[in-house]
């Protein structure tokens, strides 16, 4: 295998390892807060229990992502040393931002949430949650900056056969950033909500604690179906400014072919990579994908054909991950509006209670499958239409050094996932202390 071929499965490795534990840190820690909230507005001890509760699962995830994450962009260097000189200049400052700004904002404040139960007021204690919050999705907002701009560089210069930044405020400010931001972020709330109702639908089928899990369920059933609806309506807007600036990621989500006005989507249909053609076309909605796209039923949309074979992404991997990522966000709102509706009586629906726990999982797989279709999609552009990843990997590093690596990542992460998910589950079947 090439150092290129292996270096992409190692960042891969790391990346979809990584972003197991992201998005329940992200989602969960708004739940931590409003929990919080509710025990200081009511004084109501059970909501305090219940920020406790959640709050250690919380610990370990973060925990495990923080370490996790860290390994990411060592690889930048080791790696990946033709990117980094090509975009440090753009990367650097939205990384370091992120580090110095919103990661020890946010691990600052665990700390004091933590340790500070006792030690300060209701108020500060409370405060100190918010801003954990506040500063984890921050962090999240300059990661996905920085991606964005892979995505759809704007705000530079080439230069000496680099990027250099020319406006700071045009890469903040980078739509596809926003959408990318306003669309992962209400994903991962979704993840947590389902993961609060799923973990809570296992005590209320075993009748354990049932006053606390299901204040706890009904809290996370409206924050749920608040966020899955976000993702879709985001959803919509992000796959338009798709169109614009990543045509050929378009093209490869619906497996479009040929160019041409009044574009259909297909509720089913098949790639045939080899023959470019689809296999099988059934049911087709006459100009849905130009309207979609592009707002108008009339309007033009490029197929691959219209692409360099060398341009297009990996077909199939892309087409299927959109389709599992749409499919599962609207399997996510049936779900959410059917805990909200029976949401103050839910102990009396234990077929739904075990829906709801058999559905933890496919929050994180729906999260997958968006990474794989936003990275996937983008190929063979590292930075879309400026740097393919065969030019990025660094020319120093030899295939027999970089298996070694993919192997003794392999091992580590799979270790580290067995220690994480067995104190996660250990920690959920307990249930809250007495």
């Amino acid at each position: 295998m090439s150092v290129t071929l292996l270096s992409r499965l190692q960042f891969a490795i790391a990346t979809y390892f990584h972003f197991l534990f992201v998005p329940l840190t992200l989602g969960l820690v708004w739940l931590l807060a409003i929990m919080e909230t509710k025990y200081v507005k009511t004084g109501d001890e059970e909501y305090k229990k219940m920020a406790k509760f959640w709050g250690k699962i919380f610990l370990i995830n973060f925990a495990i992502g923080v370490v996790t994450g860290i390994t990411l962009e060592f690889q930048f260097g080791t790696n990946w040393s033709k990117y980094s000189e090509f975009m440090g200049d753009i990367f650097g400052p939205l990384l370091a931002i992120e580090a110095t700004a919103a990661f020890f904002l946010e691990s600052t404040f665990i700390a004091i949430w933590l340790f500070g139960w006792e030690k300060l007021s209701k108020k500060a204690h409370l405060i100190s949650i918010w801003l954990v919050a506040i500063a984890s999705n921050l962090s999240a907002l300059w990661i996905l900056i920085a991606n964005a701009w892979m995505q759809h560089p704007v705000g530079y210069v080439l230069r000496n056969g680099r990027a250099e930044l020319e406006s700071f405020s045009a890469v903040v400010f980078n739509p596809v950033a926003w959408l990318k931001f306003f669309h992962t972020v209400p994903a991962s709330m979704t993840l947590a909500g389902f993961f609060v109702m799923g973990i809570s639908a296992y005590h209320l089928l075993r009748k354990n604690n049932l006053s606390f899990f299901k204040k706890s369920f009904k809290i996370a059933a409206t924050y749920t179906l608040i966020a899955a609806l976000v993702v879709v309506i985001i959803g919509h807007e992000h796959a338009a400014e798709v169109a614009k600036t990543q045509p050929t990621k378009l093209a490869a989500m619906e497996s479009f072919w040929d160019t041409q006005k009044k574009a259909p989507i297909y509720l089913f249909l098949w790639p045939d990579v080899k023959n470019e053609r689809n296999a099988f076309e059934f049911l087709p909605i006459p100009g849905a994908l130009s309207f979609l796209a592009y707002q108008s039923f009339n309007a033009e949309v490029k197929g691959l054909k219209a692409f360099p074979k060398d341009e297009r992404p990996i077909i199939l991997p892309t087409f299927i991950s959109f389709r599992v990522m749409v499919g599962l966000g609207f399997l996510f709102i049936l779900l959410a509006f059917l805990a909200y509706l029976k949401r103050e009586n839910i102990e009396n629906y234990p077929k739904l209670l075990k829906i709801l726990l058999y559905t933890i999982p496919l929050p994180y797989l729906a999260i997958e499958f968006g990474w794989t279709l936003a990275e996937v999609g983008r190929q063979p552009w590292i930075v879309y239409g400026l740097m393919k990843v065969g030019d990025a990997v660094s020319p120093t590093i030899s295939s027999s050094q970089v298996f070694i690596s993919v192997v003794a990542f392999t091992v580590v992460y799979t270790l580290l996932g067995i220690a994480a998910f067995y104190l996660i589950i250990k920690t959920a079947k307990q249930g809250p202390e007495n």
